[in-house]
């Protein structure tokens, strides 16, 4: 009998923003790191447009440089969520996100346990705080824009508004938004029946 698979629960806080931002996570224990910077993406929601990076143990995996000028990190596909645990015996992982606003995540693993049978992962267990736009500048530009967005009679009110696209809550996560982007992920990684032989 094939052993169970095993899911680790994850608690990401992105550093440095106010209102706080938190999500609580299930995800395989043998995603690969490419994966579950997709996971990451869709649980923020961040739109995956910028280059990042997963850092544990002194080591970092992300998306190799394909020139080859620069020592970059190890390639994130190669690499599974298991073995930099394993490898580095990492309970906290720092997971960073587009190197100009410098967007900075920890990622603690807070369990590992069998996954339950028919459930599809990754999973959301929690979220709190809505993440901040992408390419507002920083934490301290989304400062500045939570500020304006919040003064209607602030110079850059209107501004900030086109800009984001409508009104912003900064202590509403989006739960729906999240929850459809981590179902899409899991049904599309989820095994697959093996076919009868004939």
């Amino acid at each position: 009998m094939a052993a169970p698979r095993q899911i680790a629960r994850l608690k990401v806080t992105l550093a440095d923003i106010e209102p706080v931002v938190v999500r609580r996570l299930e995800v395989p224990l043998k995603i690969r790191l490419d994966r579950l910077h997709l996971v990451l993406q869709a649980a923020m929601p961040w739109t995956d447009s910028h280059l990042y990076e997963f850092m544990a143990g002194g080591m970092g995996w992300g998306v190799p440089d394909q020139e080859g000028f620069h020592d970059g990190p190890l390639p994130a596909s190669k690499a599974t969520l298991q073995k930099v645990i394993e490898e580095t015996g990492a309970k906290t992982i720092r997971y960073i996100y587009d190197w100009g606003d410098h967007w900075d995540h920890e990622i603690r693993i807070e369990r590992i346990e069998d996954a339950q049978a028919g459930r599809l992962y990754p999973a959301l267990i929690m979220a709190a705080g809505r993440c901040p736009p992408e390419d507002v500048g920083s934490s301290s530009g989304y400062g500045e824009f939570l500020e304006a967005i919040a003064d209607s009679n602030h110079p850059e009110h209107a501004a900030m508004l086109r800009w984001h696209g409508g009104p912003f809550d900064p202590d509403d996560p989006d739960i729906e938004v999240i929850t459809a982007g981590l179902d899409r992920l899991a049904r599309r990684w989820a095994p697959r029946p093996r076919k009868a032989k004939p």
